[in-house]
């Protein structure tokens, strides 16, 4: 087990004031199968009123509004995470994660990676665990892929993705759910925290006797105690960590964001 104290914050600035600005928030990480979760802040501005609930993926949800005039929206997350990977309780098996989602449905590309793994896979013994087959797709994926910041945006595919064999970890972890669904294995998305990284990561997770096992193919590997979950779903669309829509006049958006995960050694 570790004790993480998180801290992300997210700045958006307009280029001119706007008004009416309807936002939802899915950037606060939740106690959950491997992970508990305390003192958690968040701050907000402009300061402003927050509905919470907690969505069908048990993602803490935040909706607000902002009526007034304004040129910048700020909002920060700080707490501290104990994560133990060794103790991940179990957790109710649910088939929507056996099946293609609207950023993971295979083109050629995707297809051609199905069939190499799949001749991988078949050459493991019978007694191979799901994890184990998952490494073997984790792999390929890595080696598939040039990490490359700024050639995709939050609406490529995976098969776009793997097209162009360079993306970043949401694109790894797209590609990888895609095959990992194809060749018999249930996995999910899952957006987080990850020390070093500067923003938000994004990695698997591959259901194996009742629990959800994380894989990184971003870095390939194994998921371990420095890593922390905010949200899950069938990929990305369902772990949007922020969304909103606002009145303008011929405005455009800066985003500034920034990450930080560090151990605290009692």
């Amino acid at each position: 087990m570790k004790k993480l104290v998180f801290d992300y914050e997210m700045k958006l600035t307009f280029s001119s004031p706007v008004t009416d600005h309807r936002f939802q928030l899915r950037c606060i990480p939740a106690t959950g199968p491997r992970q508990q979760v305390i003192d958690v802040e968040v701050k907000l501005t402009p300061d402003v009123e927050l509905e919470t609930t907690i969505d069908s993926f048990d993602s803490v949800v935040m909706t607000g509004f902002i009526p007034e005039p304004h040129e910048v929206f700020n909002y920060s997350v700080t707490g501290i995470a104990f994560v133990d990977n060794a103790h991940i309780k179990k957790e109710i098996y649910k088939p929507l994660y056996r099946f293609d989602s609207a950023l993971t449905i295979p083109g050629p590309c995707i297809e051609a990676m199905i069939d190499l793994c799949g001749r991988q896979l078949a050459g493991l013994p019978d007694e191979a665990t799901p994890i184990q087959r998952a490494s073997e797709v984790m792999d390929e994926v890595y080696k598939a892929f040039v990490y490359t910041p700024g050639s995709t945006t939050i609406r490529t595919t995976a098969e776009q993705a793997l097209a162009q064999r360079q993306g970043v970890c949401q694109d790894y972890a797209h590609v990888m759910l895609s095959v990992c669904r194809h060749v018999g294995l249930t996995a999910r998305y899952i957006a987080g925290l990850l020390g070093g990284e500067g923003a938000t990561h994004a990695w698997v997770e591959v259901y194996q006797d009742g629990r959800w096992i994380g894989l990184d193919p971003t870095h390939n590997r194994l998921v371990d105690d420095n890593y922390i979950t905010i949200a899950h779903g069938r990929d990305y669309r369902d772990c949007m960590l922020d969304i909103g829509i606002f009145s303008g006049y011929n405005v455009e958006q800066t985003q500034w964001v920034n990450a930080s995960v560090h151990e605290q050694i009692a």
